[in-house]
C-alpha cells in the first residue's frame, strides 16, 4: 500500500517562500511520477507541478511558473515543491500525488495515490 505525507504548509505573508515535503513508501518511488495538486475553498483541485520518473522533466501549471520548483529525492523517496513569490491566491490544501506512469502528466486521473493535504495560508 502506498503511503504519502506531506509536510512543510503554514502560514506566510505575501511575497515569503515555503518547501513542502512529501515522503513515498509502498511501492517504487523511482518508477512512477510525482504531482502537486491544490484545492481552494469553493474551488476544484487543480494542478500545480509534476516531475517524472528521473527527475528530468518537470512540469508547470501557467499560474505558477517561474515561482515554483518541483523536485524529488531517489534516495529519500521524497517530492518537494519549493514556492517563491507567494500571493493570496496560492491559498489553498496543496495534495502529493503519486502518478501511475513515469512521465509527468497534469491530469488528476493519472495519480492514483495521494496525500492526505497540507494547508498552505499566503495573507495578503
Amino acid at each position: 500500500q502506498v503511503q504519502l505525507v506531506e509536510s512543510g504548509g503554514g502560514l506566510v505573508q505575501a511575497g515569503g517562500s515555503l518547501r513542502l515535503s512529501c515522503a513515498a513508501s509502498g511501492r517504487t518511488f523511482s518508477m512512477h511520477a510525482m504531482g502537486w495538486f491544490r484545492q481552494a475553498p469553493g474551488k476544484e483541485r487543480e494542478f500545480v507541478a509534476a516531475i517524472n520518473w528521473s527527475g528530468a522533466s518537470t512540469y508547470y501549471a501557467d499560474s505558477v511558473k517561474g515561482r515554483f520548483t518541483i523536485s524529488r529525492d531517489s534516495a529519500k523517496n521524497t517530492v518537494y515543491l519549493r514556492m517563491n513569490s507567494l500571493k493570496a491566491e496560492d491559498t489553498a490544501v496543496y495534495y502529493c500525488a503519486e502518478s501511475r506512469r513515469a512521465i509527468a502528466t497534469s491530469l488528476i486521473s493519472d495519480y492514483d495515490y495521494w496525500g492526505q493535504g497540507t494547508q498552505v495560508t499566503v495573507s495578503s
